[in-house]
């Protein structure tokens, strides 16, 4: 069975809901994960637009989540779980800042993309950005499950 990444309030390739937006409530999005490969040892996750004026755009990026995490609550950003490292989005905040594309420039699409990894963590500085930490990801990458949301203002 192959990693599959959900969310109980994101459909594949739909509007993500007001509530999950920067201009809304910014909450993260719950999320859900199944068929976890062999020789999982950590996840990690990083929320991303494609299609941003200046390239790819960070939105967030959590990394060294336990292997035997099935998902992650709404807001779990904001809850005192130190078993989760963040690292900064392009906003500048280790957390999840939700999508805000220009007014007027269409929809936007935001991956949520989770990694199985071969390693219990990464060893990246504390004030390493969401790219670096994908990057590292990708080094030790079993597998990977992503979610596709759009949202235009």
């Amino acid at each position: 069975m192959p990693l599959t990444l959900t969310s109980p309030v994101l459909a594949e390739g739909q509007t993500i809901p007001v509530k999950y937006v920067r201009d809304g409530e910014n909450l993260m999005p719950p999320l859900k994960w199944t068929g976890i490969p062999e020789g999982t040892q950590s996840f990690a996750l990083v929320v991303e637009a494609s299609d941003a004026p200046g390239g790819t755009f960070y939105h967030c990026a959590i990394y060294n989540i336990p292997p035997d995490r099935d998902g992650l609550p709404q807001s779990i950003d904001t809850s005192r779980d130190n078993a989760l490292s963040y690292a900064r989005n392009d906003f500048g905040n280790a957390r999840y800042d939700g999508p805000q594309p220009p007014a007027g420039h269409g929809p936007h699409h935001y991956h949520f993309r989770l990694a199985a990894l071969d390693v219990p963590s990464l060893n990246i500085p504390a004030k390493a950005g969401a790219q670096q930490i994908w990057k590292e990801a990708r080094k030790h990458m079993i597998e990977e499950a992503q979610l596709i949301g759009i949202y235009e203002q």
